[in-house]
């Protein structure tokens, strides 16, 4: 009988690991509040449900395709937590296995809408593997001690092959016919756009070999698709210009970074790819040192980079701003000397939670409460003890001709807001009109989680005056903005802008989004006007099962 030594070897060793994991590390789930049970998981569904009870009516020009949401859906019941002699670490709130909500719209024979939602985990090689072992295997490794953690990254290694999980959980994108599914800790994975099936990885024909971010962009006018790269080792920056078909990657460059910051999100114009380098940083010597893997630190440097499409590190021109947060960018485009860059900013990271030792339910409250206090000076006079998740869409005007920069708020203290969203076909081109998601202010700071309770549509080429309440009544020169807020306890997720078949205008089209009432426990689909935008929806489509709040969505049209 001939015996494989390596591995027999190779086999043992993993199920010494494994043992070793059992006796020394428990898992734990982490507590939820009531205010915070649809961030819950739900059941894979068998098949596809036909939905019948609609409010209202679906247009008849409404597009026919599939609306797709992803989010985090943690397998065994919800996030966990690991206890150990090398003391704790837990997962945060962002990670949690990928599940798509998809939602399609399909038309009979007489015009008449079919409407089927169905929805499916994202099957990554991770996923697969501790869906066969039916427990928890991969040790968190973001927050904790930083004993436990460091260990959790040599035991997942060791035992696995990778440091941690692929959860795709957060976006999901269509290029050159083909639907994926991305978290930015690793690469895409293509899925069956009617069966929701993964497929498998992508990595561009074997060009791409790093994470990938979760919103890359296509480049105006030729299709190309724009994303980066960012990891703990050097190179940490890599960005990269996929072919409009998919099949190459046709510029592959290392922006000689200096840390591993974390930023979520990449800007294009018609010439020019956008660089956000903002002080949230992953460092690896930190975690060794007893301190945090990721922080964000306002004291260190912020900056925007401009680089041609095609470009090297040498070829970007940086600009310096005020630190800051900004996880989602708007859109830039060019105008005359300057490059513009609209995003939703706040003054303090939401990723990935307090410093160790701090309670993680008073910091997250704490940081959702509304700035209602104004000073003379009309600025922000809250302390860094609470507000400071509050988001306002905001613009930086870098001038590639002299280097000055130009910032400013655009919206006021009404709402915080986040996960914009445009018309695509004005990616990377002046744009008169952006959407984003409400924050329920009260809602989020009461269960330590943000809640969407509307959507604003803003109108960047139409003033709104604000005065600030100093008696003085000194002008901000803000934009105009429009709400369409939900009835009370009544919270969104993954809201995108539908585009109207032969629309003449921008805003020809819909917001659609998923929408959870906390009262009924009843979950819908909501479709909004874009051009009545304080309206009522035009249509409330109710779902048979409860879908939990998650991240991005799109709509595919068919």
């Amino acid at each position: 009988m001939q015996i494989d030594v390596p591995k027999t070897i190779k086999k043992t060793s993993v199920e010494l690991l494994d043992a070793f994991v059992d006796s020394v590390f428990e898992f734990v789930d982490q507590p939820l509040l009531p205010s915070q049970s649809n961030f819950t998981p739900v059941e894979e569904m068998r098949k596809a449900i036909i939905v019948n009870s609609i409010e209202g009516s679906i247009p008849d020009d409404f597009t026919e395709g599939v609306y797709i949401r992803n989010g985090p859906n943690p397998l065994f019941g919800g996030l966990k937590s690991t206890n150990s002699m090398f003391g704790r670490s837990s997962h945060v709130w962002i990670e949690g296995e990928g599940m798509l909500h998809a939602l399609y719209f399909n038309k009979d024979r007489n015009g008449g809408w079919i409407i089927n939602y169905k929805n499916k985990h994202v099957e990554t090689d991770t996923f697969k593997l501790e869906k066969e072992r039916k427990k928890p295997s991969f040790l968190p490794t973001i927050e904790g001690d930083s004993p436990a953690i460091s260990l959790a990254f040599l035991l997942n290694f060791l035992r696995f092959g990778k440091i941690n999980k692929y959860i795709s959980n957060t976006n999901i994108f269509k290029h050159s016919g083909k639907l994926y599914s991305i978290a930015e800790s690793d690469l895409p994975q293509e899925i069956n756009i009617l069966t929701l099936e993964t497929l498998g990885n992508w990595d561009v024909n074997g060009a791409w070999d790093r994470p990938f971010t979760s919103h890359p962009k296509k480049a105006p006018g030729t299709g190309e698709l724009i994303t980066m790269g960012c990891h703990a080792q050097k190179p940490f920056f890599v960005l990269g210009v996929i072919s409009a078909d998919g099949n190459k990657l046709i510029h592959k460059v290392d922006l000689k970074f200096h840390r591993c910051s974390l930023p979520h999100d990449i800007g294009v114009t018609q010439r020019s790819n956008v660089i956000l380098d903002f002080p949230l940083i992953l460092d690896i010597n930190r975690l060794i040192s007893g301190g945090p893997l990721i922080k964000y630190d306002n004291k260190e440097y912020a900056r925007i980079g401009v680089m041609p499409r095609y470009g090297d590190a040498e070829s970007i021109r940086w600009f310096a701003v005020e630190p800051c947060s900004a996880f989602h960018i708007i859109n830039c485009f060019e105008d005359g000397d300057e490059v513009i860059v609209w995003a939703c900013r706040a003054r303090e990271s939401i990723i990935p939670g307090p410093d160790h030792g701090l309670n993680k339910f008073e910091w997250f409250s704490k940081g959702f409460k509304h700035i209602n206090l104004i000073d003379q000076n009309c600025e922000d006079s809250l302390t860094q003890e609470e507000g400071f998740f509050f988001s306002r869409a905001y613009e930086w005007r870098l001038n590639m001709k002299n280097g000055e920069v130009k910032e400013k708020n655009l919206t006021g203290k009404k709402f915080s807001m986040d996960f914009p969203m445009i018309n695509e076909h004005f990616t990377g081109v002046k744009n008169k009109y952006g959407y984003t998601q409400v924050v329920d202010s009260l809602a989020s700071s009461t269960s330590g989680m943000a809640k969407y309770g509307g959507i604003a549509k803003l109108y960047f080429e139409e003033p709104e005056v604000g005065y600030c309440l100093d008696g003085q009544k000194k002008p901000e020169e803000l934009i105009k903005v429009e709400y369409n807020m939900f009835p009370e306890n009544t919270f969104c997720s993954g809201s995108t802008f539908v585009s109207k078949s032969g629309g003449l205008e921008e805003d020809d089209g819909w917001i659609i989004s998923y929408v959870h009432n906390e009262d009924s426990n009843i979950s819908e689909v909501y479709i909004i006007d874009a051009k009545k935008f304080t309206s009522e929806a035009v249509a409330k489509i109710t779902l048979t099962c409860r879908v939990p709040y998650g991240f991005h969505g799109a709509f595919i049209s068919k």
